[in-house]
This record gives structure tokens, sequence and C-alpha cells, in this order.
């Protein structure tokens, strides 16, 4: 049953540009301007109408942009619940600019061993990862550890959690990681392995989505049945000011949005195109994250009540299940 008709996220793209080069991803390699102030701000006011809960200013690397700590500023002050991830090259020079302005803040760390993170990062950045740990909390800040896991690093994951999550009192994020187009992560993690996540997720100061293991088991979205509500939930604008469908993964058209997302969004063109989602070819066994997310709140289903006790538990440590409620 469907208990939610309107779209809940926006995956705003301020860049494609980044300054690391992830083995694992492959949006650095694009080209890409950077979005407007008077475009976000046009769309920002669009995706209150259109009953938006949460923006996520995302890249590429997101600091790379200048005006990161207004916009994500704008959003805040509109009442929309803020998300950011960083790799914390640029943290610690735009930290004051975006204290308390980012409501969930992750710093993307996938080793407790310099080498290691770095060598999977393309770049050095683990020890600005600590640095921005402790500007944010000089700053009273809350960030969380955004741990991508691949059966590579499958076994840091203890030491994360003991080393620096726990004794700084942060929260670590387990985020399994997924294939997409030609970019490849490995070996997908087995059963076993899934369910020792599982068991990790169970512990204090962890979050892991419960239903992400469960979709792996099942091998995925399935066409003939998708669990995917990635285009009906999810709103993703480019930096070149477009909305992208059904997903920034397949991003099978682009709509230029020129003021007039609310009218875009509605339009039959786009809306036949929603439709597709979950159902065209390239979605067959899909289990990104960040689309999936969404697609599990919006619906009971399995997914739902598996996903519903960590989401809440997140939310409540945060502080912002009360703004999920009201919007």
């Amino acid at each position: 049953m469907r208990l939610v008709r309107h779209p809940v996220l926006c995956n705003y793209y301020v860049t494609y540009r980044c300054n690391a080069r992830c083995s694992f991803c492959d949006i650095w390699e694009k080209p890409s301007p950077y979005i407007q102030l008077e475009d976000v701000a046009q769309n920002l006011r669009d995706l209150q109408r259109l009953g938006v809960n949460v923006v996520d200013f995302t890249g590429g690397e997101p600091l790379l942009h200048r005006q990161i700590h207004e916009f994500v500023g704008l959003a805040h002050d509109m009442g929309f619940i803020t998300t950011l991830t960083t790799n914390c090259l640029l943290y610690p020079k735009y930290a004051e600019r975006l204290r308390a302005k980012v409501d969930m803040l992750h710093f993307s760390l996938d080793s407790s061993e310099k080498e290691v993170h770095d060598k999977g990062r393309g770049v050095a950045c683990f020890d600005f990862v600590l640095e921005s740990i402790r500007v944010a909390k000089e700053l009273g800040e809350r960030p969380d550890i955004l741990f991508t896991v691949f059966r590579e690093n499958l076994s840091q994951l203890e030491a994360v959690y003991r080393d620096i999550t726990q004794p700084n009192g942060l929260v670590l994020i387990i985020n399994p990681a997924f294939e997409y187009n030609s970019v490849a992560t490995g070996e997908q993690l087995i059963t076993a392995e899934l369910d020792y996540l599982s068991a990790f997720g169970l512990r204090k100061g962890v979050y892991l989505n419960e239903a992400f293991i469960q979709l792996r088991k099942d091998g995925g979205n399935h066409v003939a049945k998708p669990v995917c509500r990635a285009a009906s939930t999810t709103l993703v604008i480019s930096p070149s000011n477009e909305l992208v469908l059904p997903c920034y993964h397949l991003g099978e058209k682009k709509f230029p949005i020129n003021g007039q997302l609310y009218e875009l969004h509605r339009s039959a063109e786009v809306q036949q195109l929603a439709a597709l989602e979950g159902r065209l070819p390239a979605c067959e066994g899909c289990t990104i994250n960040c689309y999936m997310q969404p697609s599990f709140a919006v619906e009971t289903s399995k997914y739902f009540w598996q996903a519903l006790p960590s989401t809440l538990r997140y939310n409540l440590a945060k502080g912002t299940w009360k703004r999920m409620l009201t919007r």
C-alpha cells in the first residue's frame, strides 16, 4: 500500500567535479558547471510545493562549490532537512560557514588505516577526515562517519568503530557498496558477510538500513515486480539545472528546468517516464542505496518494516524526526 504519493527527497548535484579519484565512482570523470544561487532559490520554493522533506546537496565533492554554505543555509532556513557528504579535504576550510546548517553531515571514511583509505579514494584524505572530526566537534557539530563496505575492507569495520566513531561519540553509517553502469566494486558480499553486517548494525552508535541487506539477498530490484520508486520519491537536479529521470545513475532523459520545476515535474512527459521507475532493463538487480532508501519509506512492504527501526533511531538521534512528521 502506497503511503506517500509526493516526492520526499531531492538529490541536488551542485557539481560533478571532485578532488578525489575514488575507484568505485566515475562521477569525477565528467565535465561540469556549478549550480547558480538564483536557480537554487527558485527550485527550493518549487520543492516545497511538491512536498519534498529532504535536500541532499551532493556531487562530485559539494565543498568545491564556493557558495555551498549559502545553498544549505537557504534550504535549512526554509525548513528542509539538509544532508551533505564530503571527503573532508575542504571541510576544515568551510566548517565555520557550514555550522548549524547541515542536519546530516557525513564524513566518508572506509578504513582505520591511512594507506588503505587513501588508496581507495585516490588522494591522501585520511588525515583530513581526522582533522575534520576534531574541527566539527569543536564547533558543536555532530558528523557521522559514512563507511562504504566492500569485501576488501569489511575487516576494517571493527577498527573504525572501536578507534574512531565510538571514542568521538559519532554515528557509524554502514553503506553497502553498489554497482552501476560500468563501475565495478569487486566481488559482491556473500550471505555470511551480509549477516555479519546485520549483526553489526545492532550495535550502539551504528546505523544500517536492514532493508539494504535483504534487498541484496533477494537479488536487488526486479523489473517484473519493482521495489524501486526512484522517480516518484526523488527529484534529481543536475549542475546544469536539469531534472534527470528516472535517476542520476541511469539518466535516461534530462529536462531543462528554466524556473519551472513544479510544473515540469507534474507534466505528462515527466510522469510517463517516472511511471517506468524500476521497470527499465537497466533496473534489473539494482541496489543503489540513495534511491532505495526513499523507496522503502513510501509504501508498506517487507522492506518498509525492515527499514523502519533503524530509520526511526537515526532520525531520533539527529533530532530530525519532528520535521519528518510535520512537512
